[in-house]
């Protein structure tokens, strides 16, 4: 007899006094021995592992890993941005390897077709029927490296699966398993062989982080540690996808005020308005600052969003997508320095964030 199918996780806004939780299966505990439900502590637990696990990878670099790991749990894309040899890549592989599920590493180079992206159809000489061999992003996790070496036409096989978690060959649509987070890496366009990312295509990142040099310290340890292996190599998994999709639904059920989803959309406006950029925030940008701030806010083991989340995740999440005016270009403004300005001066919501 087939089992029966456990109910999803919720996914609707709940009152602040309400705890959040999200079912489990009978039979699936793990190793921890996981009770019937799932509330934020699980959520926390997990995420503390991951942030070691990581951690003993990428040195130096807490902040960072948490802004990924709020980027996972809210289940976005990221985007990681710096020179080379700075541990872009290993950070992507680090969670990666720390979450147990699929795993695929596509190589971005100029000579890289959409057809390897998404999959091809093939002609089978047995059958005599076309058969679709899937492409690197039929995974759980998907590292890109070097996203902008290859060309804006293959950089655009990536826009369907990243925003519909679903891609389309040949007129059929295939769904990509959840959970499913693309991990990209990209150099800066100044540098040789690369291609500026489409706006679009930068529009579906939930947020852009950057790697930066680490500390004197760090880095001498980095050697005493790195110096023979990379850490890769022991680097066990601390969860499973299916684990992951049940804490997703915990994300998703935390509680934003409208006071806080108008402050979101304050922020947003702000971008449009302002005089140093060409291209403010989308409404996609304000979903994904909301997003994000949810998952921020379940990692600090809150059930409610704060205006503080928003402001710690603006520049992450707003700054990659805009584009600044050619003033403020030759001003030397960047982007980030544009959104960190509007969110002092935007007013603070005065509501409650609980109701």
């Amino acid at each position: 007899m087939p089992q029966p199918v456990p109910p999803p996780p919720p996914t609707g806004p709940v009152p602040a006094s309400t705890p959040l939780r999200a079912p489990v299966a009978p039979g699936q505990r793990g190793a921890a021995d996981r009770t019937e439900e799932l509330d934020l502590s699980d959520l926390t637990e997990t995420a503390d592992r991951l942030q070691n696990a990581i951690g003993a990878v990428v040195e130096g670099k807490p902040e960072v890993i948490e802004l990924a790991l709020a980027v996972l749990f809210a289940e976005g894309h990221l985007l990681i941005e710096d020179v080379p040899g700075v541990g872009k890549t290993l950070l992507a592989k680090s969670m990666a390897r720390a979450v147990d599920c699929s795993v695929r590493r596509i190589q971005f180079t100029p000579d890289l077709m959409p057809s390897d992206v998404t999959g091809v159809s093939v002609f089978n000489q047995e059958t005599r029927q076309f058969e679709f061999k899937p492409g690197g992003v039929f995974a759980n996790v998907v590292v890109g490296d070097e996203i902008n070496r290859a060309s804006p036409k293959t950089q655009s096989a990536l826009l369907e699966c990243m925003e519909e978690r679903q891609v389309t060959v040949d007129g059929t649509t295939y769904q990509l398993e959840a959970p499913f987070i693309v991990v990209a890496t990209q150099n800066p366009i100044e540098m040789e062989g690369t291609y500026p990312l489409p706006e679009a295509q930068r529009d579906r990142f939930m947020a852009r982080l950057s790697m930066g040099y680490p500390a004197v310290a760090d880095e001498i340890d980095m050697i005493d540690t790195h110096g023979a292996h990379t850490g890769l190599d022991t680097l066990e998994p601390v969860t499973d996808a299916a684990h992951m999709i049940k804490l997703i639904g915990l994300v998703r059920s935390v509680h934003v005020s409208d006071a806080v989803k108008q402050y979101a959309v304050a922020l947003a406006g702000a971008t449009r308005a302002s005089q140093e950029l060409r291209l403010g925030a989308s409404p996609r940008a304000t979903l994904h600052l909301v997003r994000a701030a949810k998952a921020w806010a379940a990692l600090d083991g809150r059930d409610y969003v704060l205006p503080d989340d928003l402001q710690t995740l603006a520049a992450p999440v707003l700054a990659h997508r805009l584009l600044p005016t050619a003033e403020a270009q030759i001003g030397r403004r960047e982007a980030s320095q544009v959104v960190t300005d509007i969110v002092q001066q935007v007013p603070v919501p005065e509501g409650q964030p609980h109701t």
